[in-house]
């Protein structure tokens, strides 16, 4: 007898900005948590204001409401996928990034991209692994 697939489950939090199209901040299927990419946008949709420090920092307290919601931390974090505008800002994206994750280093991709939404500097996307209820 084929067991029924898990259904994916949106995750949402006013903790951080709503998503800017039609998709979840979130989704989690079974123990898994696929985080849509963050954007570095204040809880008023606004893009922060500064250079790619400061856009980086608020993409991870996005991303940590994002997965405060689900009931993981960056601990939980299994892979990684960093989207840059700017591969010469690698360096001070990565100084960022190690200060969020400490000696947990999960998997990661990082990609020059052409252009992001609204013209960030940075996105990020997680999977983590969450405890199932």
């Amino acid at each position: 007898m084929m067991s029924k697939p898990t259904v994916p489950t949106p995750i949402s939090t006013d903790q951080a900005p709503a998503a800017i199209g039609p998709y979840a901040q979130a989704v989690k299927l079974g123990n898994l948590l696929f985080t849509s990419g963050q954007i570095p946008l204040g809880l008023d949709g606004e893009v922060v204001v500064g250079g790619v420090e400061e856009q980086t920092h608020q993409v991870f307290a996005n991303l940590k409401a994002v997965l405060a919601e689900a009931g993981a931390t960056f601990q939980d974090v299994a892979k990684a996928t960093v989207f840059i505008k700017d591969m010469n800002q690698f360096a001070a994206i990565n100084a960022i990034y190690a200060s969020y994750f400490g000696d947990h280093k999960p998997a990661r991709s990082t990609v020059e991209v052409a252009r992001l939404p609204k013209d960030v500097l940075v996105e990020i996307e997680l999977i983590a692994s969450i405890a199932v209820e």
